[in-house]
């Protein structure tokens, strides 16, 4: 079986190589000008000069030349449902695969160009990409929430409208890995908790990371590429009504299931109050007298105390750097910089920087004990990490021929999404089965190649802003908020799942939490769509 696949590898590889390079005779390689052509793509003037090759790259390469690419986004899907230990294992090889599959033949055919357009996708989009995720992933990692007040509906609910605020700041992935476990200890005595992590999947670890580019990795990717840090508040009409829809379900099903057992009549709050402890300077307890009663008789059974402390305080510096230095690359302007022929803004490079820096002081002055209570580990980080490394090279044709607009193989992509509402909906649907960042980039590039082909990218998302916002907005709302259609649709996903079920929790299978997010989400989503996006 193992040949077989290597030989299908090698076949398709020189299938692919074979193509690419045999272009129509009138469009000769422009890798083979002179030294001039040379010179012009190393000017002065970046988004011009990466535009050119961009769009004659894009207007050349065959449709199914986006192959590698539609591969690695179904691989990432199938496999850990299919095939969870060999993905687990080979996850790595897969990725590598898919990405030579497209890099071999893509530097064969088009040489310099080819170099200049992966080094310039790794250095301006995946390196910062990674880092960001790497610096949230790392500070968030520094909080440990221990213990867990009473799980009344009021207080379910209070928790999931701070992991909603919350996850705009320190990413879906940080909220949803310092929440769940409190959530589900609050809980720990209901009977009925699967509706509890099926809304905190819908809104802690998705919808509520869509007002800030830290919240999701399409919005980075989107401020990457020109989209200003505090124009993602533009989305919070939209979250307002979806979290709002969902958050009044939320508290309507568990008060109906927290009276249906009893706990109104069984357990009484006498007191609360919060406290920061005199010994730690990056703690803070809250604590609950609570009376267990007898529901037949009213009387007090025992009193207990319910006590959660949060330790790892000393990370929100460190928090505050994070949004303080992606802040600084979108609003102060330093220049430009030349590194391996691609030229970088200067801003990029110390917000990276800063990054870096914020992470290191986290892991150097948080205590590992903290990391260690939230089951901390570099693995889904490196997963990310190497998945997203063959992801960007894949996408690369894709994005190209998108840009090129109705002179690309993806003509008729562009020309099938034309309103509002049809980018909120592909969008959203692809993000539900596919990772929602490369998806956010692949029509946010079909957008810019509808209305504004041949411009440079960062100049034509700033027109699209500027003359065509909606489309943007719909982009950006259906990337973040139907990741929470299904298990694979974000990457908390599957992890708040796995913890839920560590806490005994009988979590529904892949299609039966489908009927979950098809029975809520897909009905708040065409309110969303009716409200938003339909006029134009």
């Amino acid at each position: 079986m193992r040949r077989f696949l290597l030989w299908g590898m090698f076949i398709a590889a020189f299938i692919l190589a074979y193509n690419l390079q045999a272009r129509p005779q009138g469009s000769p390689p422009h890798h083979q000008t002179d030294q001039t052509a040379i010179q012009e793509q190393a000017s002065p003037q970046p988004e011009t000069a990466g535009t050119e090759a961009h769009e004659d790259i894009g207007s050349e390469l065959p449709a199914w030349s986006v192959i590698p690419f539609v591969g690695i986004l179904l691989s990432i899907a199938i496999f850990p449902l299919v095939a969870p230990k060999f993905w687990h294992h080979h996850f790595g090889k897969v990725s590598l695969f898919w990405a030579l599959l497209l890099a071999i033949p893509f530097l064969l055919a088009y040489k310099g160009q080819a170099v200049h357009s992966i080094l310039e996708i790794y250095l301006e989009e995946y390196i910062p990409f990674i880092i960001l995720l790497w610096s949230l992933f790392t500070v968030a990692g520094g909080i440990l929430v221990r213990g867990a007040p009473l799980g009344t509906p009021v207080a379910n609910l209070l928790l999931l409208v701070l992991g909603t605020f919350f996850a705009s700041w320190i990413g879906t992935t940080g909220a949803a890995m310092v929440l769940i476990r409190p959530l589900l200890r609050m809980n720990k005595n209901r009977k009925t908790k699967v509706h509890l992590v099926v809304f905190f999947i819908f809104l802690v670890a998705n919808i509520g990371g869509s007002l800030t580019p830290l919240g999701d990795p399409p919005l980075f990717l989107g401020f990457l590429n020109g989209v200003p840090f505090f124009w993602t508040f533009k989305l919070i009409k939209p979250l307002l009504v979806a979290g709002g829809i969902l958050l009044a379900l939320f508290f309507m099903v568990d008060y109906y299931f927290y009276h249906k057992e009893g706990w109104h009549e069984k357990l009484k709050i006498k007191a609360h109050h919060i406290r920061i402890l005199p010994d730690e300077d990056d703690e803070v307890e809250l604590v609950e007298e609570v009376e267990i009663e007898n529901a037949r008789t009213h009387k007090t059974v025992r009193t207990r105390t319910a006590k959660m402390e949060i330790k790892g305080l000393r990370n929100i510096p460190m928090l505050l750097g994070v949004i303080g230095g992606v802040l600084f690359s979108g609003v102060v302007h330093l220049g430009h910089t030349n590194v391996l022929g691609v030229h970088m803004p200067v801003s990029g490079l110390v917000r990276d920087v800063v990054l870096i820096l914020m992470g290191l002081l986290s892991l150097w002055l948080t205590p590992w004990k903290y990391r260690k209570g939230n089951d901390f580990s570099w693995f889904p980080i490196q997963e990310v990490a190497i998945l997203f490394f063959g992801i960007f090279m894949t996408m690369i044709p894709a994005l190209a021929m998108l840009r090129a607009g109705e002179a690309g193989a993806l003509a008729a992509v562009i020309r099938s999404v034309k309103e509002p509402w049809h980018y909120f909906w592909m969008t959203g649907a692809l993000s539900s089965f596919l990772d929602n960042a490369p998806t956010y980039l692949t029509f946010l590039s079909t957008a810019l190649g509808q209305f504004f082909a041949g411009v440079p990218p960062r100049e034509a998302v700033h027109m699209l802003i500027a003359h065509q916002e909606i489309y943007l907005e719909a982009i950006s709302a259906g990337a973040v908020f139907f990741g929470a259609m299904t298990y694979i649709g974000n990457a908390p996903n599957f992890m708040v799942k796995s913890i839920a079920e560590e806490f005994k929790v009988s979590m529904p299978s892949f299609f039966g939490y489908m009927l979950y997010s098809l029975g809520l989400l897909v009905p708040t989503f065409l309110l969303v769509t009716w409200i938003f996006f339909s006029g134009h």
